[in-house]
């Protein structure tokens, strides 16, 4: 595979702009015209629904804790939720190629929501911790089945505003998340938010059952098996990165990401070698775009982390108030999901190409104000600052996120390795967050003893890492040239 889209019925010599154009870019009508608007809402709904229990649980911990005890685990109940996610997440190309699409959404929306009433029943904070895995192994296969399952759920013309809306849904629920959270705490019945959840997804899935396609994709029928070694090295990383992002020694933090970076090389240097893989072979082709792609993810995932950080220093540096300082973070989000939506609009291939390459560069000028800003008691004009800086950054990541997706879910034509593509999205990026966090807490434990000083340093460090992501885009589209040469060739 060269990582190129093959269409036998196109003209030869056909370039990516001209099947656009023949193709014809769907609308947003049309996504939720009758004919597609439940599987939109399936799809994009299982995202928000785990993008809204990240935030809706952190706002709900500290009044759980306090009726349940436990508050020493306080920062496991993150970590046990990412690292069962990633872990699933490497499971989508399985469940799709065994179950097929509306048996996987009906294994994702059950666990989660089994999840959920678990956490909303625990008496104390070991069965919260169960839940929340439980939560997470659902999770993480609803996020990979969104991007997987649009291609056969969806016409290709609408794949890019379907891609768009699904990763306008983490802006979502950074704003939802906390607010539902917010109420429920108010109202002393936390329980109650996640029994909300559940009944949420159970909806969803009843959707699913009637909206999706249940074919499985073309295998010949030989059933998928399992990437056992990549599997257990990849979640030796990410369990390595899990427990630096909560520890409280830098010495240990440096050594367990030390340990998560060796794990990684083992794992490609694993997916190389083995027969059954994690990620289609042609990811670790460096003369094919979707490594490249894949590393531009991973760029404006780590950068997105930032906002887990932003509260703290609008309350300690800005004397901002918990809601306000929590409105501060949610402006990442909010120009995450407004850019995310409007890049959509562009779909011809030179456009696609400058928005992949401009979305890092921005999200780096927005994370480089943001940090430049920081200073102890700042001025109302600064604190304005603030909020514009982040929400350019936000802006960043949406305008090239959803333009990376619809490169990685469309970079084959063959279905088993398009599922591997398509889920190798979501762990790429469930991984970068949980890498971006441990790294965020390094950058904020060595940039002491002043918070200031902490606060540029994470912003000027992750300006860094985005601006590392526009040589990933210029790559990946120089690759996508060559494929495209090659082809015609």
């Amino acid at each position: 595979m060269t990582g190129t889209r093959h269409d036998d019925t196109a003209p030869h010599n056909e370039t990516p702009a001209q099947e656009s154009a023949r193709i014809g870019a769907g609308t947003w009508r049309e996504l939720f015209g009758p004919a597609y608007r439940a599987s939109a809402v399936v799809l994009a709904g299982g995202v928000a629904a785990y993008a809204t229990n990240i935030y809706l649980t952190t706002s709900l911990l500290p009044n759980a804790t306090s009726d349940i005890g436990g508050e020493q685990y306080y920062a496991w109940a993150m970590t046990v939720f990412l690292l069962a996610s990633v872990i699933t997440s490497m499971f989508v190309g399985v469940s799709l190629r065994n179950s097929g699409p509306r048996r996987s959404y009906l294994i994702g929306f059950g666990v989660f929501a089994a999840g959920s009433l678990v956490c909303a029943a625990a008496p104390t904070m070991a069965v919260m911790l169960a839940g929340r895995a439980v939560q997470g192994l659902g999770g993480g296969l609803l996020t990979g089945l969104a991007f997987a399952v649009l291609r056969t759920a969806l016409p290709e013309r609408l794949w890019p505003r379907a891609v768009a809306l699904i990763s306008a849904m983490w802006g979502v629920g950074n704003i939802l998340g906390p607010v539902l959270g917010g109420l429920f705490a108010q109202l002393g019945a936390w329980r109650g938010a996640f029994i909300l959840l559940a009944a949420f997804v159970a909806v969803l899935c009843v959707m699913s059952q009637r909206a999706l396609p249940r074919r499985r994709p073309d295998t010949d029928g030989e059933r998928a098996g399992v990437p056992i070694v990549g599997l257990v090295v990849l979640t030796a990383a990410t369990a390595a990165v899990s427990i630096a992002s909560i520890a409280s020694s830098t010495a240990v933090i440096v050594v367990l990401a030390a340990v998560a970076v060796a794990a990684l090389a083992a794992f490609v240097a694993a997916e190389r070698r083995t027969r059954v893989t994690v990620l289609p072979r042609f990811a670790y082709s460096l003369r094919s775009p979707l490594p490249w792609v894949y590393l531009g993810i991973v760029a404006l995932a780590i950068g997105s982390t930032t906002e887990t950080f932003v509260p703290l220093f609008g309350q300690h540096l800005g004397g901002m108030e918990p809601f306000v300082a929590g409105m501060l973070g949610a402006a990442i989000s909010w120009g995450w999901s407004i850019a995310s939506i409007l890049s959509t609009y562009a779909t011809a291939e030179r456009s696609t190409t400058a928005i992949k390459i401009a979305g890092p560069l921005v999200l780096a000028a927005g994370l480089l104000g943001y940090g430049l800003l920081q200073a102890d008691d700042p001025s109302a004009l600064t604190l304005t600052g603030w909020f514009v800086t982040l929400a350019i950054a936000g802006a960043g990541i949406g305008m090239a996120f959803a333009h990376f997706i619809t490169a990685a879910i469309s970079s084959t034509d063959d279905e088993a390795d398009a599922a591997k593509a398509s889920a190798g999205v979501n762990t790429v990026q469930l991984i970068s967050n949980t890498f971006g966090s441990a790294l965020a807490g390094l950058l904020v434990a060595v940039g002491g003893p002043s918070l200031a000083g902490s606060a540029r340093l994470l912003n000027f460090g992750f300006a860094g890492v985005a601006a590392v992501g526009v040589l990933f885009a210029v790559a990946a589209a120089r690759r996508g040239r060559s494929a495209v040469r090659l082809t015609d060739g």
